[in-house]
C-alpha cells in the first residue's frame, strides 16, 4: 500500500452503521479511506491525534437551502463547522432563488442577485422574489457545473424542483395538467435526471406545486422510480390535514414504486398534537407494506419559511404582481384578517393560527430596511410601532415584495423527540441563511449530539451517528458516503462527545457550535481545531445513478 497521506490516530471510530465504537486508526490516501487498523499502527505523511475523541463519517444534510449561498460562499462555515460534509439541494419543489414560494415567475435554477450579508460573504438579495435575470442556468447540467466550479467545502447533490417543471409548462395556473403538458414535464424531468439529478422534490403547500393533482405527482414519481431516484416532499399540510396529506404521498409511492422521503416531518399546531401517534402508525404500516418511506427532521420546536406563507392559497396564485395587487386592497386585507384568525380547521397550513403574532418572528429582510424588526415577533414590533400585527405583516410583504423570512413557533418538544427517535428519521437543517436565521442553520447536528444524546440519553451515540450518516445516505441513494470503510470517500468528522453542543439560539442564531474539532471532505481538512481552514474546496457534485439508465 502507498504511504498514507493522513492518519487519524487512536480515536473512537464509529462506522456510521450503528455499530459500537472501536479505538482504531483511520488512514487516508487522496479522497478515500485507505486503511483501518489497530490504534497507533498506521504511518502517514501527516497525523492527527484523536485519543479520547470520536471519529465518524461526515454528517449529511438531506434538506438544505444553500442552493445560491454555496456559489457565493463555498466554504459554508455554518455547515462544515457542524460536521456537515454533504448537502442535498433543490428542496421543497422550488428553484434555487425560491421565487415560487411567493408565487413568483422563476423558471430556472438561479435568478437572484447577490448582496453582502454583513458576515463577510454574499447571499441572494431576494431569495423569495422573482428572478431578475442576473444568474440563470438553462439546464440542470449547467447548474451542476456551476456547483462543481464553486469548489465548495462539502459535497453536493441536487433534486429537480417540481415547481420549476410545472411553472415552465403551465405558469401559475391552478388546474390539472393536460396530457401534452404532463408529457413536457416528464421529458424535462427525465432529461434532468439523465444530467445527474438524484430525484424530484415537491412542496405541495407552495404554488405552483400545490396546484398539482395526484395523478400528475404519480406520473412524475414513476419517472423518478425508473431512474432509481428519490421523491422528497413537503406535505400538502403539516397541521389540520396532516394525516390526509401523509396518506396522499404514501398512495403516490404505492402507485409509482418511488422511494418516498417526507421532508421535515412534524405535526404543527397545539390542536393537532393528538394525531401524532396516528401519523407514526401510518408511516410504520406503509413501511411494513413494502413502501420505501423515510423522513428527516430538524431538532427544534419551531420552523422557518417565507413570511408570505401566512397567506391562504387563493392569495398566492397568479404570481407576485397579482398577489401584491390583492394585498393593496383594504377589503382583501379585512377578509384575510378574518380568515387567518379563524380557529376552525382548514385544508391549508395557517401559520397565523399555529403561532399567532407572538410566535411569528421576522428572520430576514434582504433589502436591509427595518433592521429593528429582525429577531422580534410581529406582536412586539407592532406594539412598538403602534400598529396592528396584521397590517405590519401585510405592509412588510408589500414593501419587500415577499422578500421576508420568518421563524414560526408552532410545534412541541414532545412531538420533536417522539419523531426524532424513529429509526427511519434522519437529521437535517432546513436552514435558510442571512439576517437573524433559525438557529438550526448553525446548530442542528451538535444539538443532537449534546442535548439529545449526552444530556437526555434519547438514544445511544452510535444510533445518532447512524441517523446523521448512513441512514441519510441510504434514503437518498448517495454512493460512497455515510460510512467509515475502506474505499469510502474520506468525509470524516472528529468531535469531543463530552464537549460538543450547539451555541446558536433563537436570540443569537449566528453562533458556531463547540466540540466539532476536525472535519475532512474528500480527505482535505476543512475544519481544524474548530475553525475553518480556508483551503481550496474539495467538494464534489454527486450525480445520481439515473444518469446511467435509459
Amino acid at each position: 500500500m502507498s504511504k498514507l497521506d493522513l492518519v487519524l490516530a487512536g480515536g473512537r471510530v464509529f462506522d456510521g452503521l450503528g455499530g459500537p465504537a472501536e479505538v482504531l486508526d483511520v488512514g487516508v490516501i487522496g479522497d478515500r479511506i485507505a486503511a483501518i487498523a489497530a490504534p497507533w499502527s498506521l504511518d502517514g505523511t501527516r497525523s492527527i491525534g484523536c485519543k479520547g475523541l470520536c471519529v465518524a463519517p461526515g454528517f449529511i444534510d438531506t434538506h438544505s437551502h444553500s442552493d445560491l449561498r454555496v456559489l457565493a460562499d463555498p466554504a459554508l462555515p455554518m455547515k462544515v463547522r457542524q460536521g456537515v460534509t454533504f448537502e442535498v439541494l433543490g428542496q421543497d419543489g422550488l428553484p434555487p432563488d425560491r421565487a415560487a414560494l411567493a408565487g413568483g415567475p422563476a423558471l430556472r435554477p438561479g435568478g437572484a442577485s447577490l448582496a453582502d450579508d454583513g458576515e463577510g460573504t454574499k447571499r441572494p438579495s431576494a431569495p423569495f422574489g422573482p428572478s431578475n435575470g442576473q444568474s440563470t442556468w438553462a439546464s440542470v447540467a449547467e447548474y451542476m457545473a456551476a456547483l462543481a466550479q464553486a469548489k465548495a467545502h462539502l459535497d453536493l447533490a441536487y433534486l429537480v424542483p417540481h415547481g420549476t417543471l410545472r411553472q415552465a409548462v403551465l405558469g401559475m395556473e391552478d388546474r390539472a395538467a393536460a396530457p401534452g403538458e404532463l408529457a413536457q414535464m416528464l421529458a424535462a424531468l427525465d432529461l434532468a435526471m439523465s444530467e445527474g439529478a438524484i430525484g424530484l422534490s415537491s412542496g405541495l403547500v407552495y404554488p405552483p406545486c400545490s396546484y398539482a393533482r395526484k395523478d400528475e405527482i404519480v406520473a412524475l414519481s414513476r419517472a423518478v422510480a425508473r431512474r432509481e431516484g428519490v421523491f422528497a416532499v413537503h406535505l400538502r399540510s403539516e397541521s389540520d390535514e396532516v394525516l390526509r396529506a401523509l396518506d396522499e404521498v404514501i398512495e403516490v409511492a404505492r402507485l409509482s414504486g418511488v422511494r418516498l422521503h417526507v421532508s421535515h416531518l412534524k405535526v404543527a399546531g397545539i390542536q393537532n398534537f393528538a394525531v401524532l401517534e396516528d401519523l407514526v402508525a401510518r408511516c410504520e404500516a406503509a413501511r411494513q407494506a413494502g413502501i420505501a418511506l423515510t423522513a428527516d427532521q430538524y431538532p427544534y420546536a419551531a420552523g422557518s419559511t417565507a413570511l408570505g406563507a401566512i397567506l391562504p392559497p387563493w392569495m398566492r396564485g397568479g404570481g407576485v404582481e397579482e398577489t401584491l395587487a390583492k394585498l393593496g386592497s383594504r377589503s382583501v386585507r379585512e377578509k384575510l384578517r378574518v380568515e387567518l384568525a379563524d380557529p376552525r380547521p382548514v385544508d391549508w397550513d395557517n401559520y397565523w393560527k399555529w403561532s399567532g403574532p407572538e410566535g411569528i418572528v421576522i428572520a430576514d429582510i434582504p433589502s436591509g430596511r427595518g433592521p429593528e424588526l429582525l429577531g422580534r415577533s410581529l406582536a412586539e414590533s407592532a406594539a412598538r410601532r403602534g400598529v396592528d400585527p396584521f397590517d405590519l405583516a401585510f405592509d412588510l410583504l408589500e414593501a419587500e415584495r415577499f422578500g421576508v423570512t420568518m421563524v414560526s413557533h408552532s410545534q412541541s418538544e414532545a412531538v420533536v423527540t417522539r419523531l426524532m427517535a424513529l429509526p427511519w428519521v434522519n437529521v437535517c437543517t432546513d436552514g435558510l441563511l442571512g439576517g437573524r436565521p433559525h438557529p438550526r442553520s448553525y446548530g442542528s447536528y451538535p444539538r443532537i449530539l449534546g442535548r439529545y444524546v449526552r444530556d437526555r440519553a434519547l438514544f445511544p451515540l452510535e444510533e445518532a451517528i447512524r441517523k446523521m450518516t448512513s441512514q441519510a445516505a441510504d434514503a437518498f441513494g448517495l454512493d460512497g458516503v455515510g460510512r467509515i470503510a475502506v474505499g469510502a470517500r474520506a468525509n470524516i468528522v472528529v468531535f469531543d462527545a463530552e464537549r460538543v453542543r450547539d451555541e446558536a439560539t433563537f436570540a443569537e442564531p449566528v453562533r458556531f457550535p463547540l466540540g466539532i474539532r476536525h472535519v475532512l471532505t474528500g480527505g482535505v481538512q476543512v475544519v481544524r481545531d474548530e475553525v475553518g481552514t480556508g483551503l481550496p474546496g474539495p467538494g464534489r457534485v454527486q450525480r445520481g445513478v439515473g444518469r446511467r439508465l435509459r
